[in-house]
């Protein structure tokens, strides 16, 4: 026969010890501290003096200064202006862009970038292979140039001229970064140079094209001229849309265009909270136009026409700059040079030759 302990109904000298059951807890129970639920005050710990300085600091900015709970009324000093450079989002002119860009002591790379003799990451490529020098001594990664400063970049031979080539990218191309199965023009390159050492004689191209890279780049569902070199010099100077280089494209529509169309485009269209900069429209047909832009938004021309009420059937750019399109067929490549080439690279600033300049070679003793 099993024994089981029945509860007793008299109260337990530990029990009673516990004192009468509160609500909110356990029987016995420590009773909550509203201190420690309470949220942390900032300025519990802060003294008077605190206050005071603080009414002392406004009354600088006001006028006003608080003595013995009395307000005397001091008149400001005068504020001078202080120019501030614009930051380079904030330039609109090329003059500002270069009054932020020729700030003095600046980086060795940036300084290298700015006089057009390599890219940041060029100019860091060559600081490791030491052979940058500021007045005489081995310029190190990171080091400041003053305006006065003598910079001596140092060669034992001379480097690979630059190249600038014009493409026309076919629709279905991909400019760069390939998905699965997707085409790019890296390997449209490996392609044709494929064809050229297969058809020497025959082809129009008389040598192999280097290595070189598209500057900006064109939808997938694009076509058109692009521009591949591999002079990374150009790349800043030719996408920053607050430098304005012209890029010009036609397009048909599926819908038929409106009379209203080319004013409200010309004047900037609204698209996800931005305004587009004014362009330039030219009506060809009821369902073709040219557009030339200043700017070169994700997916720009198409979001505009779908923001006025139609969609794009095909798009195709024709120039950059004074690089023309012309009668190139699709996929073909051609050389950019001559006065072409010259006009170009004045226009962003770029003294020709075509070759980076090549220093003196002076011996390290």
């Amino acid at each position: 026969m099993k024994l089981s302990r029945r509860p007793s109904s008299k109260t337990s000298s530990n029990s009673a010890n516990r004192g009468p059951k509160k609500p909110g807890g356990y029987q016995g129970s420590k009773p909550r501290s509203k201190v420690a639920s309470r949220r942390p005050d900032p300025f519990r710990n802060r003294s008077k003096d605190f206050y005071k300085q603080e009414k002392e600091r406004k009354a600088s900015i006001t006028g006003v200064t608080t003595t013995l709970g009395k307000k005397t009324f001091t008149p400001l000093a005068p504020i001078k202006p202080i120019f501030k450079t614009p930051t380079k989002k904030q330039a609109s002119t090329q003059q500002d862009i270069e009054a932020h860009e020729n700030v003095y002591p600046m980086r060795i790379n940036r300084y290298l970038a700015l006089k057009n003799y390599s890219t940041r990451r060029g100019a860091d490529e060559l600081i490791e292979k030491r052979k940058v020098f500021i007045n005489g001594k081995l310029a190190m990664l990171g080091s400041k140039v003053q305006e006065t400063d003598n910079v001596e970049v140092r060669y034992s031979g001379i480097l690979k001229p630059y190249v600038y080539y014009a493409y026309n990218k076919p629709q279905g191309t991909i400019t760069h970064s390939p998905q699965h199965g997707e085409q790019d023009i890296r390997a449209q390159m490996i392609a044709i140079n494929r064809t050229i050492r297969a058809q020497q004689s025959k082809h129009k191209m008389s040598e192999e094209i280097p290595r070189v890279f598209p500057i900006g780049r064109l939808d997938k569902d694009s076509s058109g001229l692009i521009i591949l070199t591999n002079d990374g010099r150009i790349t800043d100077k030719l996408l920053n849309p607050a430098f304005e280089h012209e890029k010009e494209y036609i397009v048909t529509t599926v819908n038929k265009i409106r009379d209203s169309f080319k004013d409200n485009m010309e004047q900037g269209v609204e698209i996800e909270g931005y305004k587009t900069k004014p362009c330039w429209i030219k009506i060809i047909n009821e369902n073709t136009f040219r557009i030339t832009l200043t700017e070169g938004k994700k997916h720009q021309i198409r979001r505009m026409c779908e923001a006025m009420h139609n969609q794009v059937r095909d798009l195709t750019r024709t120039r950059v700059m004074n690089v023309q399109l012309g009668k190139m067929l699709e996929n073909s490549i051609r050389k950019i040079e001559g006065k072409e080439l010259e006009e170009f690279l004045n226009s962003l600033g770029i003294n020709a030759p075509t070759v980076n300049e090549v220093a003196d070679f002076k011996a390290n003793k």
